[in-house]
């Protein structure tokens, strides 16, 4: 499912920012990006996040910067010179002026210049930033929540518009069996004369074919699978039973376009066919 969780933290000498994002994915699958000084907590993050998220396709990125004091404290001088003596060589080939102080800003930013990167962080500072970790999987996991509440009810209002459609059937049925009768008293004339059919025998057959074209059944299960549907979404991690539960709804759907012989049911169930897919589209993101 759908989430993000953003946060910043003080610590004692910079600034934390991380940032989790989800999209759906059928497994869990978590990418870290995180600074140097925190590589070592990938394990301690994931273990936190595999709380919160049994599936999905998630972003973990984890920065700080240093507050001015200590950032002014940790410049490798050593590093800075050597750069900038190669940009001026670089410089000078191409005719460029090293004057300009961005040329020097930019020198700032490349790697090594800090320190910070190779300090070791101590057992407190470890403990501070997986505090603010978990923080961010608070708001993440709020974000995914309040989301999960708007697909749920999209998802429920697709199941009551199949079963408005599944309603609107029965204004057809008196018609379609009348047309189906006529249609094959047409055929039966139109090979055989009148006076040759046995009229028992040919409302037996007629009654047998009617009974075959019956959808009473397909219409109760329909009807059941939508109840059962709606009690399912509100157990914990219903996602793969109510992806059967559609496969269900689906089969009864089919039946009931086949047996219709009528383009206004047909009609009906094209419609039941879209607000189906619909509903598995939107169940994808259920765990």
């Amino acid at each position: 499912m759908t989430g993000f969780g953003k946060i910043e933290c003080a610590l004692v000498d910079r600034t934390i920012s991380i940032t989790v994002r989800s999209i759906n994915s059928k497994q869990f699958d978590a990418v870290f990006r995180l600074p140097a000084a925190y590589r070592d907590y990938e394990s301690d993050f994931r273990a936190e996040l595999v709380k919160v998220a049994q599936r999905g396709k998630i972003d973990v990125l984890i920065s700080y910067t240093m507050t001015e004091e200590n950032m002014a404290s940790n410049i490798n001088g050593n590093v800075v010179v050597a750069y900038f003596n190669e940009i001026e060589s670089i410089a000078g080939k191409i005719g460029i002026d090293t004057r300009s102080p961005e040329i020097f800003k930019a020198a700032l930013n490349l790697p090594g210049v800090f320190d910070v990167e190779s300090k070791d962080t101590n057992s407190e500072e470890k403990e501070s930033v997986l505090n603010c970790f978990r923080e961010a999987l608070v708001k993440f996991n709020l974000y995914r929540e309040q989301e999960g509440e708007v697909l749920l009810s999209d998802i429920l209002n697709h199941v009551e518009n199949i079963e408005q459609l599944l309603l609107q059937v029965e204004q057809f049925e008196k018609e379609r069996i009348n047309q189906i009768k006529i249609r094959i008293e047409n055929l039966f004339n139109e090979f055989i004369p009148s006076a040759q059919i046995d009229k028992n025998r040919f409302e037996q057959e007629l009654i047998y074919y009617l009974e075959k074209l019956d959808i009473t059944e397909e219409k109760v299960r329909l009807k059941q699978h939508c109840d059962y549907f709606r009690e399912t979404v509100n157990e914990e991690n219903p996602g793969r039973k109510t992806g059967f539960i559609c496969q269900e709804m689906g089969r009864e759907i089919n039946t009931l376009g086949s047996k219709a012989n009528d383009v206004n049911i047909q009609r009906l169930v094209i419609q039941m066919k879209d607000e189906l897919e619909k509903i598995k589209e939107q169940i994808l993101n259920i765990l």
